[in-house]
């Protein structure tokens, strides 16, 4: 996944007070990139399988191009994606990461943003694709944010912890 799409705004959350776990589909250590280059790894926390939702009080989903796209083939990221949205929970996608979003068949009437070339397929899933730097819709059961890079990481991060902060625990 792209390094700084992780980083950053965990690190945001964390000085927030949140309680960050990092979940992959085979646990173990997570390779990061900084574009296509190698940037090291993360260990995660668990595998997606073995998340908990009452556990949950919202997802991120960094981007970079290989993570979204191998996740969106992974029956346990698309499983929680789902309930997460269907539950409420806030959803927060950067860049690339909305590519996931698309396999939950959960977008219709959605306003999303992302890296432009997903727009497409964004649109092509009934959601609403715009040029923003963030946008958070509130047109489901709970909020899904979006951004569309690394240049908006911050702002990101403010509307994702914003969201995460206004829903009770489950």
């Amino acid at each position: 996944m792209e390094r700084v799409e992780l980083t950053r705004p965990r690190q945001a959350m964390l000085d927030a007070g949140a309680t960050v776990r990092l979940a992959s589909p085979s646990g173990g250590r997570v390779l990061l990139f900084d574009h296509l280059d190698h940037a090291g790894t993360e260990q995660a926390d668990s595998t997606i399988s073995s998340v908990d939702m009452s556990d949950v009080v919202g997802v991120v989903l960094p981007g970079g191009v290989s993570n979204p796209d191998q996740l969106r083939l992974d029956e346990d990221a698309v499983r929680i994606l789902g309930d997460a949205l269907t539950i409420g929970l806030p959803v927060a996608a950067v860049c690339h990461g909305a590519w996931t979003l698309i396999e939950t068949g959960m977008l219709s009437g959605r306003t999303v943003t992302s890296w432009p070339s997903l727009q497409t397929d964004l649109s092509n899933a009934g959601a609403r694709w715009v040029d923003e730097a963030v946008v958070v819709d509130t047109t489901g059961a709970g909020p899904l944010v979006s951004s569309r890079k690394p240049d908006d990481l911050e702002e990101f991060s403010r509307a994702a912890i914003e969201a995460f902060s206004a829903r009770p625990t489950v």
